[in-house]
């Protein structure tokens, strides 16, 4: 089998691989709420296991991350990660007590921490420039999931006998489910995923364009580049520094450190500064050992904290809506599931235009449109949803319009910040990179359920905070605009590789 057609099956098991996740959402969410209150767990109970599966998940995100950067390998830890979603959901669907509900999220999210491999592995293998477009089609992917999980919802609430000993109902049925679908995931993987060489930086530009092409295609991008093909992959990260006229890029110097670390760059260099040191070899490893050169850096920073508050508030409002709709509307399992069903084709929608969108427009601006339509939202929700007034069809008017403009939002921001975040960190270290940063949001999803279980009735002080952080976020946003740019990418690679 050909490079060409083992990339398109790799890519399309990735899809697979994040649409179940979606699925596995919205399967369990519209119905953990009810199987909570059957076994007899108190209200913030529902936190507590919403937050095991994002616990699990912060822990194993920058360990399988590390391990995919050191390894250059990938399948073997999603194999891994797949092992533990089976038995996760099979303790689910087991089902004795809140205690073993609990363990069954906190299994069933280490399988999460693939994500920060599969991540660092799109960016070794895309184009920066297609970077976004990419990422907003494996987000799409998993939102597609959310948007059939209800569907599969709808069948699997008709469920209704035994399996030996085990009850198999609307509650239990999610669990077997999942757990028939990620065993099925598992041969796909094996049969249909490869561990891909990284893109060569240093190809013709022939071949680029065919490489390029390649990785686009297999998520359905519009061939419109026409002369953009004939320029260089890497030709927005190359940087003009220190040494003259001579442009270095970050791969070219990865690619002469590949061969001994006593070659020096085919290029002639001016003297070194006196203030410089003068080994490389330990000044290189003081860098690479330091993470405050890598990750507290003002841009990181703020892609770190838009990571962290637009997730804290989304599983928030996640997890207050449930108990909301049954408050104020009498919403069963089915109206959540049509419910959650109708906010994935919003989502899907949205990051459908935000593919579109980064293509002509800077990635910042991106995440500043997003950022405008959460504050709306949440301002709206400050406003409408802490109480209610009205009769009925004007609360339920309410609340589709603050969850309507919440989901709207998601798609800007998260593809905005994790395609930036892409750029402005060193990609030889892209996996632990891409883990640190799913740690952010796994300790957002983990801090979340519990702020919002916790004040489900003190709605005021619960959106007063979610507005608070909102406006801190654009407020950092506009401070540290002009740094938010691709060509940092350039100075981080550089830097890496070439000291």
């Amino acid at each position: 089998m050909d490079n060409r057609r083992k990339k398109k099956l790799t890519f399309f098991t990735i899809g697979l691989i994040f649409l179940l996740s979606g699925v596995e959402y919205a399967v369990i969410l519209p119905t953990i709420w009810r199987y909570l209150q059957i076994l007899d767990a108190a209200p913030y109970f529902l936190g507590l296991v919403l937050s095991a599966f994002s616990l699990s998940g912060l822990l194993s995100g920058p360990l399988f991350g590390h391990w995919s950067d050191r390894t250059q390998t990938t399948k073997k830890i999603i194999l891994l990660s797949n092992l533990f979603e089976i038995v996760g959901n099979l303790m689910y669907f087991m089902g004795y007590s809140k205690w073993l509900l609990l363990s069954s999220r906190l299994v069933a999210g280490l399988g999460a921490g693939a994500g920060s491999s599969i991540f660092g592995f799109l960016t070794r293998s895309t184009a920066p420039e297609d970077r976004a477009t990419v990422f907003a089609a494996v987000m799409a992917c998993r939102q597609a999931g959310l948007l059939i999980g209800p569907a599969f919802n709808i069948f699997l609430r008709l469920c209704d006998f035994r399996l030996g000993s085990f009850v198999v109902n609307k509650y239990t049925a999610p669990g077997l489910f999942m757990c028939l679908l990620w065993i099925l995931l598992q041969l796909a993987v094996v049969f249909m995923y490869w561990d891909l060489p990284p893109l060569e930086r240093r190809k013709t530009n022939d071949s680029l364009a065919h490489s390029r092409e390649d990785d686009v295609q297999v998520f359905g991008e519009d061939e419109e580049e026409g002369d953009e093909e004939a320029k260089p992959l890497m030709g927005s990260q190359e940087l003009v520094g220190s040494y003259g006229s001579v442009v270095v890029t970050s791969s070219s110097c990865k690619h002469h450190a590949s061969f001994t670390s006593n070659t020096s760059l085919n290029h002639t260099s001016p003297p070194l500064s006196p203030a410089k040191p003068q080994n490389h070899k330990g000044f290189r490893f003081f860098k690479n050992s330091s993470l405050s050169r890598e990750y507290l850096r003002e841009e990181v920073v703020v892609l770190l904290a838009a990571q962290f508050i637009t997730l804290f508030n989304q599983t928030a409002l996640e997890t207050m809506v449930t108990p909301l709709t049954q408050k104020y509307f009498n919403f069963g399992e089915l109206e959540n599931s049509v419910m959650y069903c109708l906010g994935g084709v919003v989502v899907i929608s949205g990051f459908l235009f935000v593919r579109w969108l980064s293509r002509h427009v800077a990635e910042r601006v991106v995440l500043a449109i997003g950022l405008t339509i959460c504050n709306i939202s949440c301002i709206w929700c400050l406003i409408f949803l802490t109480n209610p007034q009205g009769g009925f069809s004007w609360q339920l008017t309410e609340f589709i319009i603050g969850v309507f403009l919440q989901v709207l939002g998601l798609p800007f921001v998260a593809v905005a910040q994790v395609s930036l975040f892409s750029k402005v960190t060193a990609e030889k270290t892209q996996g632990f990179s891409q883990g640190v940063r799913r740690s952010v949001g796994g300790l957002a999803t983990i801090l979340g359920p519990l702020w919002a279980g916790g004040l489900t009735e003190n709605m005021y002080i619960m959106m007063g905070v979610m507005v608070a952080l909102l406006v801190l976020l654009t407020m950092m946003l506009a401070f540290s605009y002009r740094r938010l740019v691709e060509p940092a990418a350039g100075q981080v690679d550089s830097s890496d590789s070439c000291d």
